[in-house]
């Protein structure tokens, strides 16, 4: 069996509304979405899909990690476009640069890079 991809599918309360907070402030590119108002919908940037789900399914304050190549220059934007509750990039023991990011329904997104990919942080 060969995996071609993971999509966490997370509680959202409005999903017109997480599906704008992904585009306008976290900076996915695309969305789509089900139903009118929608209860079911979902973002992309890059390789990594989201869904958001009304009904049903996962729960609030899911944790999702995220792992990209510049974890400060997207604190510096996100923070700029007004993320709610993000902390500031630090170094863990497990060799990640790491930020927290909670989206509106309460999920927290740990976003980071590598250590090893990025030796000056």
């Amino acid at each position: 069996m060969k995996l071609a991809n993971t999509v966490p599918i997370l509680y959202s309360a409005n999903v017109t509304r997480s599906l704008a907070y992904y585009i306008d402030v976290l900076g996915f590119d695309d969305k789509w979405e089900w139903e009118n108002p929608p209860t079911f919908g979902g973002v992309v940037k890059n390789d990594v899909e989201i869904f958001f789900c009304l009904n049903g399914q996962g729960h609030p304050e899911t944790w999702v990690c995220l792992v990209i190549d510049d974890v400060d220059a997207y604190y510096e934007t996100i923070k700029a476009k007004g993320a709610l509750d993000v902390s500031p990039p630090e170094r863990m023991p497990w060799n990640m640069r790491e930020m927290f990011v909670k989206d509106p329904d309460g999920h927290i997104l740990r976003i980071g890079h590598r250590i090893e990919c990025n030796p000056a942080a």
